[in-house]
């Protein structure tokens, strides 16, 4: 059966290949008696490089079932893919903020931070007496 052209976009843009998908028809499970224990109207896919899974039984239709299911996957890849790139954006992100030079006020402020706990430790002198 070939996928709708809306989803196989959506997977050329992923980078996605169908044949990565293993695509099974299985029994339903839950409420709807007897049609729906005997029919295999639920759509299961996986995609093997990333180990995502999507079940839907959403309808009566095991074409219509299908074409939900994909188009889950589609979102769950994207998803993911979206998240990676925040990840690598947030890591650059925060290697700039560390590495960049301090401005002028922080560093007159760290300065007098240090002096002022200069005269703390500068007053605790020696401990003096017989047994010490």
């Amino acid at each position: 059966m070939a996928l709708p052209t809306q989803i196989e976009t959506r997977l050329a843009a992923l980078g996605v290949r169908a044949a990565d998908v293993e695509e099974k028809f299985v029994r339903g499970a839950g409420p709807g008696g007897q049609k729906i224990n005997k029919t295999s109207s639920t759509v299961w896919l996986r995609h093997g490089p990333t180990g995502t899974e999507v079940r839907c039984q959403r309808e009566r239709s095991q074409a219509a079932n299908r074409e939900l299911a994909w188009a889950e996957l589609c979102a769950k890849l994207e998803a993911r893919s979206r998240a990676a790139q925040a990840a690598v954006v947030d890591a650059r992100e925060e290697e700039r903020r560390r590495t960049r030079q301090k401005s002028r006020g922080q560093k007159v402020r760290m300065i007098q931070a240090k002096k002022h706990r200069a005269k703390h430790k500068a007053k605790r002198g020696r401990v003096g007496g017989d047994g010490w």
